[in-house]
C-alpha cells in the first residue's frame, strides 16, 4: 500500500471526544477514524497556514466544482446553484426541520437509526414517528406497507433518510429509493437524505444518491453531503446541501444564512477541495483495509465469540453485533465492558428500541488496536457469564 494505516496514532490528551471523554483503554464508539488523514489533505491545509492570516473566506468555483465532480461517480449531476456549504450535517437537518414543519408535526426516521436523530427531533419540539425496520435472517429490510401507513399520517412532513444507513451498514437499492421517494411525493412528505457515509462502502459497492434515483425523488428532497465521515476531518466541520427543487432551495438556503451555518471555514474549504480533487487513492486503499478489518472480525466471532454475530452490511466502518444469545441489555453490557475490561462500544438501545440485544463497533482503526478491542470483547463475554 501507498499510505499507512498500520500506524498507531497516539490520540490521548489531545482534546479528543474519542479518547479523552471517557477513560477507557479503547474506545471504539463515536464515529471518526484513528488513521492519518491522507497527505494529500494535510498538505493543503498547512499551505494554507503558511498564509498566516485566517479572516474571513469566500467560496470559490473550485470548491463547487470538487463536489460537482465527485458525485458524477454516482450518476449524480449537480447544479452549482443547486449547492450551499454548511459547517455540518447536523445543524443543517436542524435548520431544515424547523423551516419544513411546525412544532408537535412528526419526523419519520427508521429505527434503528443514528441516535442524533431522535435528539435533533425532540430538541425541536417536534414528535419522533418510527419506521422500524424488518430484521430477518441476519438482515434489515424496509417494512413498506408501515411505511406508506406512516406518510399518510395528518402531521408527517419530513422523512429523514439514512443512507447508507447506520448503523445497520445497508446500501438501499435503486428500487427501495424510488418508493420511498414515490410514497413521500405522494404524501407531501419532504425527505432529508443524510448521505454523509456515502463514500465508505465495501471495495465493490456503490451507493446511490436519493435524488438520483427520479423526478419525484430530486424535487422532493434535501441531500446532506460532506467529506467528514470520509477523509475522517469531522473536526473542521465541512459539509454541504444539494437541493435541485429552486422553490425548496431558497427556503432552505435562507434558513442556513439565518441559523448560521451556513459561513465559511477557511480550513473546511481547503480541506474539502483537497479531499476531493486529490485523495482519492487514499480512500480507495482506505477501503480495502477497512475491508479486510471486517472480514477479520468477522472471523473472530465465528471462532472465538460464535453468540455474536455480525450484521451482514455494505457500507460503513460502523458495524452492527447481534448480541441477542448472550440475554443482555445493552447499555448494561457495554457499561460492563466498559468498567471490566477498559472497551467501549456503542449500545444498541440509543439506536431506538429496536436496537436493543444489540453493540455497534468502530472498526476504523489500526489491526493491533482492533485486534486488542476484539480480545477484550471476548473477555467482558467470559466476565458477563460468570
Amino acid at each position: 500500500m501507498k499510505y499507512d494505516f498500520d500506524s498507531v496514532v497516539n490520540r490521548k490528551n489531545t482534546n479528543s471526544l474519542k479518547w479523552d471523554l471517557f477513560d477507557v483503554e479503547v474506545p471504539m464508539w463515536v464515529a471518526d477514524m484513528d488513521f492519518k488523514v491522507a497527505p494529500e489533505i494535510q498538505e493543503a491545509l498547512q499551505l494554507k497556514i503558511n498564509e498566516n492570516v485566517y479572516g474571513y473566506g469566500l467560496i470559490p468555483d473550485e470548491w463547487y466544482l470538487a463536489y460537482i465532480d465527485w458525485w458524477k461517480q454516482y450518476n449524480y449531476c449537480m447544479d452549482k446553484d443547486w449547492l450551499k456549504f454548511t459547517n455540518s450535517v447536523m445543524p443543517t437537518i436542524s435548520s431544515v426541520i424547523r423551516e419544513l414543519s411546525s412544532e408537535d408535526d412528526k419526523i419519520l426516521i427508521q429505527t434503528p437509526v443514528y441516535h442524533i436523530f431522535f435528539k435533533v427531533i425532540k430538541d425541536n419540539n417536534r414528535k419522533v414517528e418510527e419506521n422500524k425496520l424488518i430484521f430477518s435472517d441476519g438482515k434489515y429490510h424496509i417494512d413498506f406497507k408501515d411505511l406508506e401507513e406512516k406518510l399518510k399520517e395528518e402531521n408527517v412532513k419530513i422523512l429523514i433518510l439514512c443512507n447508507p444507513h447506520n448503523p445497520v451498514g445497508k446500501i438501499f437499492n435503486k428500487s427501495d429509493l424510488e418508493r420511498i421517494a414515490n410514497l413521500s411525493y405522494e404524501n407531501n412528505v419532504y425527505v432529508i437524505s443524510d448521505e454523509i457515509h456515502c463514500d465508505l462502502t465495501d471495495p465493490d459497492k456503490k451507493y446511490i444518491p436519493f435524488a438520483s434515483v427520479s423526478n419525484s425523488a430530486k424535487n422532493n428532497s434535501i441531500s446532506c453531503l460532506s467529506p467528514s465521515k470520509t477523509f475522517n476531518i469531522a473536526g473542521i466541520k465541512s459539509a454541504a446541501v444539494s437541493i435541485p427543487n429552486e422553490n425548496i432551495r431558497k427556503r432552505i438556503f435562507n434558513a442556513l444564512d439565518y441559523d448560521g451555518v451556513s459561513d465559511p471555514n477557511i480550513f473546511a474549504i481547503t480541506s474539502a477541495i483537497a479531499a476531493y480533487n486529490y485523495a482519492k487513492d487514499w480512500l480507495r486503499e482506505l477501503k480495502e483495509y477497512i475491508y479486510k478489518n471486517k472480514i477479520f472480525l468477522k472471523e473472530f466471532l465465528e471462532s472465538e465469540i460464535p453468540q455474536i454475530h455480525l450484521i451482514d452490511c455494505e457500507a460503513t466502518y460502523l458495524l452492527w453485533l447481534d448480541c441477542n444469545e448472550l440475554n443482555i441489555k445493552s447499555e448494561e453490557f457495554n457499561k460492563f465492558l466498559m468498567d471490566k475490561t477498559g472497551l467501549l462500544l456503542s449500545p444498541g438501545i440509543q439506536f431506538g428500541e429496536t436496537g436493543e440485544g444489540f453493540l455497534r463497533i468502530n472498526i476504523a482503526c489500526p489491526r493491533i488496536i482492533l485486534e486488542k478491542g476484539l480480545k477484550k470483547l471476548k473477555e467482558g463475554v467470559e466476565l458477563y457469564k460468570i
